[in-house]
Formats: structure tokens, C-alpha cells, sequence
């Protein structure tokens, strides 16, 4: 007769204990032991994996492990620093201290020393001022060189009778013209009070027979050619500006004259200078 062998499943329990977690509880395990002494006569030492008694650690009650931890926590209850105070007398307003020993008996004479004080600093800043000021306007003038530059000598007796001669000053062109005693007869023969710029020939020429005038028209700033035009003075052929032989405009579009330049006669070395 055969025998059959029955095998039958069973879910034996744990021989670990655990929390309803999941976590293994193990209450025999003291966490708090300390290394043994080591060979190197060292000494017994702390275990550096556990806190120290005054931060609080694990505890072993009849629940478990407890761990404990111990923080700070700011009062509860309201905090009032307490004052500096004083035992000095609190006066009322009628009773301030008395200043009238330290005042001056004649107030009017210390009014006349500020005045005096006040006007006389007043006076010392305006001439600092003006002295500074003065100062820095003589630094943008013109240095000597280009001052020297500013007038030119011209020799009359290299300038024949009836022509023109044309020199540069300030980078301008000015005409000199020797006039002939027809010429200077024709210049105050004319009307000129009728003229556009009504101005005579004696208040344009220091000397009837030297005539001195910038070289520039007074229209657009071209430089107009001598002995031509319809008045025999000078004529600008940009835009057709026509001047007499005193260099008064008379035909065309020029609305002034010719200007005449600041310059002086030279006696005594026959010089004409310009500037």
C-alpha cells in the first residue's frame, strides 16, 4: 500500500520584535556605552556618535527608545527693559535759567560791529572775486606773438599814383588805394546823402588821396575786383554788387558799404599801419 507525504505551510512568528511601523525594536541595545580603552594608554573616550548628557541623547523606558533634544525657546510673557531714569527736578516753562548777566549793556554797539564785520567781509569776498575773475579772462587773451600779428606796416612810397594794392590782415583782404585828384573830385561830387548807406568821402579817408577798406562784401562776404564795375571803384561779380571809388555801395545787392579798418599814418617813416 502506497503512503503519501503532505506538506502543509506555516507563517512562523518573528523572532525580532518590531513597532506597528515596521521599524525593529530592539530595547537590549545601550547606545550610551563607551569604547573600551585602546593599547596606547589613551584612556577611556567618548563615543563620537552620540550627543552630549547636556543636549539630550536616547533613553531606554518600557515603551522604547526615546531621543530628547534641548532648544531654546523665546519667552512667553512680555519683556519690559527697564529705563535710565534721573533724580534731577523737572522745571516748568516760567522756571528757565536766567541769561541776563551774560548779555552785552549797549546792544547797539554790538549791532554797529556786525554791520561793520558784515560789510567789510562783503567787500574783501567782491574784490577776491573780481580779482580771480580778472585773472582767468587775461589767461584766454591773446599771447604776445599774436598780438604782434595784429598790425601791419605798410610802405606808401612802394604804391603808385591811381593803383591798388590788396594785403592780407587777420586773414582778411584789404584794398589801398592811391587815388588821383579826379578821382577824390568824382567821390565827393556825388550825392551821397541819397546813396544806401549814405556816408562822405571825408568821414571814409584820413587823407583824400589814400583810401584803406577790408576787402570783403558786405553782401555775402566775396572779394569783390578793383577798377571795374559801372562807377569805376569795384565790382563783385558773384551776385553783382558795384561800389563808387570812395567804396560806397551803389547798385546791386549789397546793403553797406565797404568797412573801413582801424589804421594811422606813419609820418615820420611814410608807413601806413593797419590794425
Amino acid at each position: 500500500m502506497a503512503s503519501f507525504a503532505v506538506k502543509k505551510v506555516l507563517n512562523v512568528a518573528p523572532t525580532v520584535r518590531a513597532r506597528p511601523s515596521g521599524v525593529p525594536l530592539a530595547p537590549l541595545v545601550n547606545l550610551t556605552t563607551r569604547a573600551p580603552a585602546d593599547g596606547h594608554g589613551h584612556g577611556e573616550t567618548a563615543r563620537s556618535d552620540t550627543p552630549q548628557k547636556w543636549a539630550g541623547g536616547i533613553s531606554r523606558s518600557s515603551s522604547g527608545l526615546i531621543s530628547k533634544t534641548f532648544f531654546n525657546i523665546p519667552p512667553t510673557t512680555t519683556f519690559r527693559p527697564r529705563l535710565l531714569h534721573t533724580s534731577a527736578i523737572v522745571k516748568d516753562a516760567p522756571e528757565v535759567p536766567d541769561f541776563s548777566q551774560y548779555r552785552a549793556p549797549n546792544t547797539d554797539m554790538n549791532r554797529a560791529f556786525s554791520y561793520f564785520m558784515v560789510g567789510s567781509l562783503g567787500v574783501l569776498s567782491a574784490s577776491v572775486a573780481k580779482s580771480s575773475v580778472s585773472e582767468f579772462l587775461v589767461t584766454m587773451s591773446a599771447s604776445a606773438d599774436v598780438l604782434a600779428l595784429a598790425k601791419v606796416e605798410v610802405e606808401l612810397g612802394n604804391i603808385p599814383e591811381g593803383k591798388n594794392v590788396i594785403i592780407k590782415w587777420r586773414g582778411k583782404p584789404v584794398f589801398i588805394r592811391h587815388r588821383t585828384q579826379a578821382e577824390i573830385e568824382e567821390a565827393r561830387r556825388e550825392d551821397w546823402k541819397s546813396f544806401r548807406d549814405p556816408e562822405s568821402d571825408e568821414s571814409r579817408a584820413k587823407k583824400p588821396e589814400w583810401l584803406v577798406m577790408l576787402g570783403v562784401c558786405t553782401h555775402l562776404g566775396c572779394v569783390p575786383i578793383g577798377e571795374a564795375g559801372d562807377y569805376g571803384g569795384w565790382f563783385c561779380p558773384c551776385h553783382g554788387s558795384h561800389y563808387d571809388i570812395s567804396g560806397r555801395a551803389r547798385k546791386g545787392p549789397a546793403p553797406l558799404n565797404l568797412e573801413i579798418p582801424a589804421y594811422e599814418f606813419n609820418e615820420a617813416e611814410g608807413k601806413l599801419v593797419i590794425g
